[in-house]
């Protein structure tokens, strides 16, 4: 009877989010473990410490659980790697704390299992694909073109594409560092290895997009 009553009461909206919280660390610790078409409805919500009848009434499968999985990882990266001041007078030291962050965020492991399970399931589910690559990807590339075409606006670079420009950087930080680890073949890097992919990164795109007096 407690149970009945407690189900049918309304949660407040604070513990409404953390419940949804609970659930999605719950579903990402066993989307991670056994990969996305071996988890079960019922395993997550045992991870997650709820029934099964509370789970249905945040998500209704699978798939919409591992967008909003999708969506909060976006979300982390946005905040924390791409915020950006164009206003700050050290360049240099600004593109090289961003490629840090970056590679961090893009290194980890779990990281690299769900990208996993994205490419594994984006045939068939291309809907999942698609919005991860929305959510990601591109607004990274999006938010530091953003910064670069300020920078270009302020005559500090000269850039006639800041959308490549911006994606060829992201990817030159992540050179010899992302593909290994996403394939097996090395763990994450080390704090010195990102530092020093990075620097040539950061040196390399300001000798070629610096604007000169």
């Amino acid at each position: 009877m407690t149970t009945q009553i407690e189900l049918e009461r309304p949660l407040a909206a604070d513990d409404e989010s953390a419940k949804r919280r609970q659930i999605i660390d719950g579903a990402r610790a066993v989307f991670l473990a056994q990969g996305f078409d071996a988890a079960s409805m019922g395993e997550i919500a045992r991870a997650a410490g709820v029934s099964k009848g509370t789970l249905y009434v945040y998500f209704k499968n699978k798939e919409e659980l591992f967008e909003a999985i999708v969506d909060q990882e976006c979300g982390v990266q946005a905040e924390r790697v791409f915020a950006l001041d164009p206003h700050d007078p050290d360049l240099e030291t600004t593109l090289t704390k961003c490629g840090i962050a970056y590679v961090n965020f893009l290194c980890r492991p779990e990281k690299a299992s769900a990208l996993r399970i994205v490419m594994a399931i984006a045939d068939r589910m291309s809907g999942i694909g698609r919005k991860f690559y929305e959510q990601g990807p591109a607004i990274g590339i999006a938010k530091l073109a953003a910064f670069l075409k300020a920078l270009v606006d302020a005559g500090t670079l000269e850039i006639s594409d800041c959308e490549v420009a911006a994606a060829q950087l992201l990817d030159s930080f992540q050179s010899t560092m992302f593909k290994p680890l996403i394939f097996n073949f090395g763990g994450p890097p080390a704090p010195e290895r990102i530092e020093h992919v990075v620097g040539m990164a950061v040196r390399a795109f300001l000798a070629a997009y610096r604007r000169r007096a």
